[in-house]
């Protein structure tokens, strides 16, 4: 069924975006696992679950918690991607992301593996900017309703995912710096980041 959104047509185009500017958006895409510090798949499993209080700066969630919701974020964000490139105009869900948080999906008695997070983000990473590369400027501009933000378009979700997770890396980084020094030439968003400094959690999910 066709949304208004989309007039009835499913091709939802606003402006197009010049190719380079995608192109430059997918390298950013793919760079986002490379940013990470390596020395996260060094911690104890003390230092991965270990909170911080505010006053340190770096963000109050554990390192495992930071990781799990970052793998979460990239699932939520390829269904939607995909959706949005198949279906009409659909309408996508809202995701608690704190429910996931609170609900101990990340917690230390599950003890997930953070390497198993980072695993996940790269697959889903590679396997969906594979599709990105295909697409035609039309399906760059095709939308979905979000609830909360409205009318989203592919290009949109791939820039706030990609930027969420860059987000996130920098918190993740101060983390890792704090409990085992600062490393030369470790971590920072990487090149291009756009990302706005100051709480852990971002919206836009």
């Amino acid at each position: 069924m066709a949304h208004e959104c989309c007039g009835g047509t499913g091709a939802c185009r606003s402006a197009d975006h010049e190719p380079r500017l995608h192109e430059e958006l997918i390298v950013r895409y793919l760079r986002g696992v490379e940013n990470f510090d390596p020395r996260v798949f060094d911690l104890t499993d003390e230092q991965t679950d270990a909170a911080f209080p505010p006053a340190a700066g770096v963000g109050e969630w554990p390192v495992r918690v930071l990781m799990g919701h970052l793998a979460d974020a990239e699932l939520v964000y390829t269904h939607r991607i995909r959706r949005t490139i198949a279906e009409d105009c659909p309408v996508v869900t809202l995701w608690d992301e704190m429910a996931f948080v609170d609900g101990g999906l990340y917690g230390p008695e599950l003890r997930p593996p953070v390497a198993g997070f980072v695993a996940a983000i790269h697959t889903m990473r590679r396997w969906t900017a594979e599709l990105l590369m295909s697409l035609s400027p039309e399906q760059w501009e095709r939308r979905a309703m979000h609830p909360e933000m409205g009318e989203v378009t592919v290009h949109r979700m791939v820039e706030l995912i990609t930027r969420h997770l860059e987000h996130h890396n920098d918190f993740l980084q101060r983390k890792l710096d704090r409990m085992l020094g600062v490393a030369a030439g470790a971590g920072g968003c990487g090149s291009g980041c756009c990302c706005c400094h100051g709480e852990e959690h971002a919206d836009g999910a």
